[in-house]
C-alpha cells in the first residue's frame, strides 16, 4: 500500500463536494469545520462549483467529476478533503481511472464517500475514513488531534470498544458505510476481501433493513472472507418501541457473531457522534478478547 505523503503547515487543500449539495442548513457548520482546518495551519481552497446543486447531487457527474480530477492531479493541492456525504459518489467512478502521479494525496470522508475510498484502495493507496467539513466540528480535541496527527506523519494511537472475543488478527482496515458498500458489493468497486479487517457503520437505518443487507454479506461468504470485524456507531437505526422489532445490538449479534473471528463493537467512528479516523488499508491488529485496535506503522507503510 502506498501512503500519501505526511502534510505540513501552509499546504493547500481542496474541498469539493463529490456527493449530495450542500444544504442551508448546513453551511454554518460547513463555515466551521473549513476554520478548522485552517486554524490547525492548513489553506483550504474551495473548489469553484462546492456549492452547486444538480436535484440532490452537488452539481452535474462531469462538473464533480471535473473537480475530482483537478483535485488529484494538480499539484498545487496537497490533499482533498470532502464538504460532506448524502449521495453521488459512485456516479463519478463510471469510466473512471486514477491518473498515476508522481505522489499519492490524502482524500479524506466517510459515509457516501465510501466509494471513492474503496476505490483508492484498490489502487493501493491509503486514505482516510473521517470527517467531512460538515462534520469535523462536532470532533472533541483528542479526535482532532489524532486526525492532524495523522497527516502530518505520527503514529495512531490504539482505539478500545466491546470485545465479543475471536482472538486477534492482523489484516488490512477496509472502513465502510454498510449501505453504501453493500450497494458496492460485485462491481468493479469492490475490493477482495481477503485479509481485511472490515469497519462498518451507518445512520438511519431500520434494523430489518440491517439484516437484510448483512444477510446478502452472509450468502456472498465475504464474512468467512475476513480476518475479522469492527463495529462503529449505527446512529438513529433503532425502531420505535411501537414496532415489533430486534434492536440494532440484536440484529448485529445474530447476522455476525457465528463467524468464528474477532469483533469488536462501540468503537468511535461513524455519524452524529465522535468520528476517530482511521486508514482506509493501513496495517491493523484487533483483539476480540480486549476490545482494542492497534494500528501498526500506519506511519511508515
Amino acid at each position: 500500500m502506498l501512503l500519501p505523503s505526511q502534510l505540513q503547515k501552509g499546504d493547500s487543500l481542496l474541498a469539493i463536494a463529490p456527493s449530495g449539495t450542500l444544504r442551508d442548513k448546513e453551511r454554518a457548520k460547513f463555515e466551521e469545520g473549513v476554520e478548522i482546518w485552517r486554524k490547525n495551519g492548513y489553506k483550504v481552497i474551495l473548489e469553484e462549483n462546492y456549492g452547486a446543486q444538480e436535484g440532490y447531487l452537488a452539481g452535474k457527474d462531469e462538473i464533480r467529476r471535473q473537480a475530482l480530477k483537478k483535485a488529484w492531479t494538480n499539484p498545487e493541492y496537497k490533499g482533498i478533503i470532502c464538504v460532506r456525504g448524502g449521495y453521488g459518489g459512485v456516479r463519478l467512478l463510471e469510466n473512471w481511472q486514477w491518473e498515476t502521479i508522481s505522489q499519492p494525496k490524502w482524500l479524506i470522508g466517510f459515509s457516501d464517500v465510501t466509494s471513492l475510498l474503496w476505490s483508492l484502495y484498490n489502487q493501493k493507496i491509503i486514505s482516510i475514513h473521517g470527517a467531512v467539513l460538515t462534520t469535523i466540528s462536532q470532533e472533541p480535541d483528542w479526535s482532532l488531534k489524532r486526525l492532524f496527527n495523522y497527516i502530518e506523519g505520527k503514529p495512531l494511537l490504539p482505539l478500545k470498544g466491546h470485545g465479543w472475543g475471536g482472538g486477534k488478527a492482523q489484516g488490512r482496515l477496509l472502513p465502510a458505510n454498510l449501505t453504501v458498500a453493500t450497494h458496492l458489493l460485485a462491481t468493479p468497486i469492490c475490493p477482495n476481501f481477503d485479509n481485511i479487517i472490515l469497519a462498518l457503520e451507518d445512520v438511519q437505518e431500520a434494523p430489518y433493513r440491517l439484516d437484510r443487507m448483512l444477510t446478502q454479506w452472509r450468502l456472498m461468504g465475504i464474512f468467512d472472507q475476513v480476518k475479522g470485524i469492527i463495529l462503529g456507531r449505527f446512529s438513529g437505526c433503532n425502531p420505535p418501541d411501537s414496532i415489533p422489532s430486534w434492536n440494532v445490538e440484536e440484529v448485529l449479534h445474530d447476522r455476525l457473531s457465528d463467524f468464528n473471528i474477532p469483533i469488536i463493537s462501540e468503537l468511535p467512528f461513524g455519524h452524529d457522534g465522535v468520528n476517530a479516523c482511521l486508514p482506509v488499508g493501513g496495517l491493523v491488529e484487533i483483539d476480540g478478547d480486549e476490545g482494542v485496535i492497534k494500528f501498526i506503522d500506519t506511519a511508515k507503510i
